[in-house]
């Protein structure tokens, strides 16, 4: 599982068989995500905080470029 970056306790980081549409995923102590980039958008969530949901999505949008280029670096 290639990971992008930590952020608070909570891990970015895609699945190694992934494919397109761009998607990302997020664990932290009380659950996890998926959201799509382009344009980010919750997938699904089991566990996680609004509030938590609210800050990863922040933090997607604010990295969205560096997500893109990492999965083109994994997925070619």
């Amino acid at each position: 599982m290639p990971e992008i970056f930590r952020f608070a306790g909570t891990r970015f980081f895609f699945f190694s068989d992934e494919h397109l549409p761009i998607r990302i995923h997020v664990k932290n102590s009380d659950g996890t995500a998926k959201f799509t980039i382009n344009p980010v958008q919750l997938i699904d969530s089991t566990g996680m905080k609004n509030k938590d949901l609210n800050i990863v999505e922040d933090m997607i949008r604010e990295n969205e470029d560096l997500i893109e280029l990492r999965w083109k670096e994994y997925f070619g």
